[in-house]
């Protein structure tokens, strides 16, 4: 378990981030909504805020303050996953503006 405050917000964040991600993959294979309708777009957006937010507390509480507990090691890595995935989406956008 964390030991900072901080950590603990990483781990609370990571579980946010999680949730957030299985009830995006659960809507669209089980429920069968389609990408790109509003539930999916604002399930995905909170998720990637989340995971980013786990990214930026768990990095400075790993580095800055030392906790270097499982929970926090594992938003982090988790964090910066989810930091790519969000520079990729970003990336893609505007790679298609300009080629359309």
């Amino acid at each position: 378990m964390p030991k900072t405050q901080l950590g603990k917000w990483a781990g609370g964040l990571l579980a946010a981030f999680l949730v957030l991600f299985i009830a995006l993959i659960l809507g669209m294979k089980l429920l069968r909504i389609a990408p790109g309708t509003p539930l999916i777009i604002i399930v995905g957006t909170c998720a990637m805020m989340a995971g980013i937010a786990a990214f930026v507390t768990g990095a400075i509480s790993l580095f800055k303050l030392k906790d270097r507990s499982f929970v926090v090691i594992l938003a982090t890595i988790l964090g910066t996953v989810a930091l790519f995935f969000s520079i990729i989406e970003l990336a893609e956008g505007i790679a298609w503006r300009l080629n359309h």
